[in-house]
């Protein structure tokens, strides 16, 4: 079919027909032109073939029938009104196939061998043969497959039969009005032979469609094997039920339906567990299973073939929610969904991840350049604005690739690692400001040594108890790695994970007094000795393990705030937040949730985010820190004057304080340029109402200078360096207030 599809109600589901399966071998050469505009989007075969095909189908059958009379004339005229009847229901239930949908292809249970087995039981192969035929014949017709696909059927369920028949030969068994226990031992070895040869020659067909090789992961027959046996087993009772009185035999009509009906729940249930319900699209199971599945078919006939995984992540999503609300959110994703249905091949697979990510992979690519081409079609794609009740919405993607090359004999693909390179490459190209990249695994931050740091940390996180639910606990009064009576939940010491706080105080220039203290990450590595949180971060700010790690230290942060505050000491404390966090509004969700479990006022948390985080996507996290400002928290700008933000960007946002960067209070006594810097900062935080803090202060020269232009507050080694929290309370008491005499 060509591009051109029958238009579909707004808010509708895509039909199972649009999704883009992963390919069989053969097919279209590689490369980014099937995402053109005549891209196919179904492997249906156009009507007229198809009825073609039945008709060629329904003839063949007839002459095989045919043959099969001629051969045996003297066995169908000596059979009796009860073969006769069993046929007849045999080719009539057909019309009504169980059909469950597993996670490659649809496998089909056919009724019909309810009664065929039966036959062949009773009155041999060649009279079972005959109604089998007929009765595939018709269930091909009713399910439109192809021309290829009911011989193979036919073929599958003659071996079968062929099975169970020469079981039944060796052992002499004829079921007749009057069986004994014998005779049903038979019948269930039988039924087994039946199994064992219709699907042995089911998956020989399946790997020899698939150049021999064996697939990884195996469709999950349990509930076909049950149907298929209960269908079976069933067909003996129907054969006892007919030669007692035919009357009985369509009374077995209630337990087909009733297998059915088990068959279609199975179908239903496996089908939710793979499918999106917003937009009908294969979720992340379906996606993992396509990728390992796929890793294994690179063969000799095509040895450059690759995987390519494209996330694509939308951009500004949540304006739409905030604009425009939550429903027309979900109907501009359902049509996005829609029209990258109708660009991806059927050979390629499309996916729904969650939120506004989807995901393409494509089997047909053969290197980074077609890879980017058909991203490039993507978003070509997504540039048309879309219509919804009249407003144009303007929607574009961000898009990471990932590649996989299968080699002979290499193994699956992995799912988790190929899906955090295309995330790591997506978020490299929202803070580059690209809207395509491909990852590198010679990039820095994807250096041997980092994914092995990566993979410490991730260990270390897991273990972590408390970090997605933490509980009130009883807190004294000397700070979170003390605690009489604390539960199992509470946050570890550093001698469990290694992760430790360290808190600088932070002064009030004019007055002397302790506004508050930052919180500083270390990790005490078990190999690498002790890592700073510069390189913490640069490590796991591109992956799901920066979620974590923001979520560990805002437990233990909230939860050492409450220790102060019962201790009679009340510090405000700021933690450093990435552009990852502010992507999602579950650190907003986090923080209210962790205030109220213990107790702790908005005001004493404060959130440091970097500017360069903020220009990375600035409408995405003006969303979550509008959010966090109605909460109480403030918000502080770090490292001011490094990310080339705009004053329209720091007018918008409900900042409380900006932080001069380092490098230039350094060095602001001995350059000039630096100490012009400073003072054009502070001038500028006060006609915008924002407090100034200036990190670096390290001698009283430096102090008193800020001092003289009238900065706020000071944080450096002049004062204090980051100590534990611990030694926190006993640096307080021992504090005196020193303030500052100006020079002129």
């Amino acid at each position: 079919m060509g591009a051109a599809q029958p238009r579909r109600a707004p808010g509708s589901p895509l039909p199972e027909a649009c999704f883009g399966q992963p390919a069989r071998s053969g097919g279209a050469p590689p490369g980014p032109e099937t995402y053109g505009p005549g891209t196919p989007r179904t492997g249906r075969l156009p009507l007229m073939p198809q009825w073609r095909g039945i008709l060629v189908t329904a003839t063949g059958v007839v002459l095989v029938d045919g043959a099969l009379w001629a051969i045996a004339s003297d066995t169908f005229a000596s059979l009796p009104p009860a073969y006769w009847a069993m046929a007849v229901l045999a080719v009539a239930v057909d019309a009504r196939p169980y059909v469950l949908a597993d996670r490659r292809t649809s496998s089909v249970v056919l009724p019909s061998i309810c009664f065929t087995f039966a036959i062949a039981l009773a009155w041999g192969f060649v009279p079972a043969l005959a109604a089998q035929l007929a009765a595939v014949t018709v269930a091909g017709a009713r399910m439109r497959r192809p021309t290829g696909r009911v011989p193979h059927l036919a073929v599958q369920h003659a071996g079968g039969l062929a099975g169970a028949s020469l079981v039944a030969a060796a052992a002499g068994l004829r079921l007749g009005p009057a069986p004994h226990w014998d005779d049903a031992v038979l019948t269930v070895a039988a039924a087994a032979a039946w199994i064992g040869a219709r699907y042995g020659l089911a998956a020989l067909a399946a790997r020899w469609h698939s150049e021999g090789v064996r697939p990884r992961h195996r469709p999950r027959r349990s509930v076909e094997l049950f149907a298929t046996a209960a269908l079976l087993l069933l067909g003996p009772v129907v054969l006892a039920a007919a030669q007692v009185g035919l009357v009985l035999v369509p009374l077995v009509l209630l337990a087909l339906h009733a297998v059915h009906r088990m068959v279609r729940s199975a179908g239903e249930y496996e089908r939710a567990a793979r499918i999106d319900p917003l937009t009908g699209l294969p979720n992340r199971r379906v996606l993992q299973a396509a990728v390992a599945d796929r890793g294994e078919e690179g063969g000799p006939r095509r040895p450059q073939r690759q995987l390519a995984l494209l996330l694509l992540d939308l951009d500004r999503f949540r304006n739409v929610n905030d604009a425009l609300g939550h429903p027309l959110g979900d109907r501009l994703l359902i049509e996005v969904a829609h029209r990258l249905a109708a660009a991806v091949p059927a050979h390629d697979l499309l996916v729904r991840l969650g939120g506004d990510e989807f995901a393409v992979l494509a089997t047909r690519v053969d290197g980074p350049g077609a890879a980017r081409a058909v991203a490039g079609h993507l978003a070509e794609v997504l540039r048309r604005p879309f219509h919804l009740d009249g407003l144009a919405v303007d929607v574009s993607a961000t898009i990471g690739i990932a590649l996989h090359a299968p080699l002979p004999g290499s193994g699956p693909g992995d799912p988790a690692t190929l899906l955090r390179q295309a995330e790591a490459a997506m978020y490299d190209a929202k803070q580059r400001g690209d809207q395509i990249v491909v990852y590198g695994p010679d990039a820095a931050h994807h250096s041997p040594e980092r994914l092995t740091l990566l993979a410490d940390l991730r260990s270390a996180l897991d273990d972590y108890p408390g970090t997605f639910d933490p509980p009130p606990a009883p807190l004294n009064g000397h700070g979170g790695s003390a605690r009489t009576g604390a539960s199992s939940d509470d946050p570890p010491g550093p001698a469990e994970d290694g992760i430790q706080l360290f808190y600088q105080p932070q002064i009030a220039i004019a007055t002397g007094e302790v506004v508050g203290v930052e919180a500083l990450l270390r990790w005490q590595h078990p190999r690498r000795g002790l890592i700073g949180a510069e390189e913490l971060i640069r490590v796991a700010e591109q992956t799901p393990v920066m979620r974590l790690l923001t979520a560990r230290v805002l437990h233990e942060v909230v939860a050492q705030l409450a220790a102060w505050q019962m201790a009679g000491r009340a510090v405000r404390a700021a933690v450093n937040v990435s552009v990852r966090d502010l992507h999602s509004a579950e650190i907003a969700e986090r923080v209210d949730a962790l205030l109220r479990r213990y107790d702790v006022p908005a005001s004493l948390l404060q959130l440091e985010i970097t500017e360069s985080a903020l220009m990375a996507d600035p409408h995405r996290v003006l969303t979550t820190i509008t959010r966090l400002d109605r909460m109480g928290v403030a918000i502080s700008l770090d490292d001011f004057g490094t990310g080339y933000s705009s004053l329209q960007h720091l007018r918008r946002l409900p900042l409380s304080e900006v932080k001069i960067d380092r490098s230039f209070v350094l060095g602001m006594v001995a350059d000039r340029g630096d100490a012009a810097i400073v003072r054009s900062v502070i001038d500028l935080a006060e006609a915008l109402r924002l407090r100034v803090v200036a990190e670096g202060v390290e001698d009283e020269s430096t102090w008193r200078m800020l001092a003289r232009v009238g900065c706020h507050a000071a944080q450096g080694w002049f004062h204090a360096r980051p100590m534990p929290a611990d030694d926190l309370l006993d640096w307080l008491a021992r504090y005196r207030p020193l303030r500052p005499v100006p020079t002129t």
